[in-house]
């Protein structure tokens, strides 16, 4: 069974713990099939490592909208994320996220 991550989610793990809990799950980002993978949950968004080695993170700031990134694997101290522009919860797909200025969708499900 998958239980998807919402902001209402977020918002629950985010009160209980600041450190990120790890646990397995399923992940989808433009570009990429549907992939396993660990959803980090903590104090203020989701982080997931990418099939290529690079890593996602989703800001969550409020109403379960926020900034996401893409770290790449090979990343320098000093060297910023490239930016994917602000997402925003899918309404008829829970676990999923839209950011419209490039028209990306990602999705993030924990295994139970």
């Amino acid at each position: 069974m998958k239980r998807f991550l919402t902001g209402a989610a977020l918002l629950f793990c985010c009160a209980l713990a600041v450190p990120a809990l790890g646990a397995s799950g399923e992940c989808s980002l433009a570009g990429y099939d549907s992939f396993a993978c660990d959803v980090a949950v903590d104090g203020g968004g989701i982080t997931f490592a990418l099939p290529n080695g690079d890593t996602f993170v989703f800001a969550h700031e409020a109403d379960g909208a926020g900034p996401g990134y893409v770290i790449a694997a090979d990343s320098q101290p000093g060297r910023s994320p490239a930016q994917l522009g602000r997402f925003f919860p899918v309404a008829d797909r829970d676990g999923c996220w839209f950011a419209p200025i490039k028209e990306i969708t990602f999705c993030a499900s924990i295994a139970e």
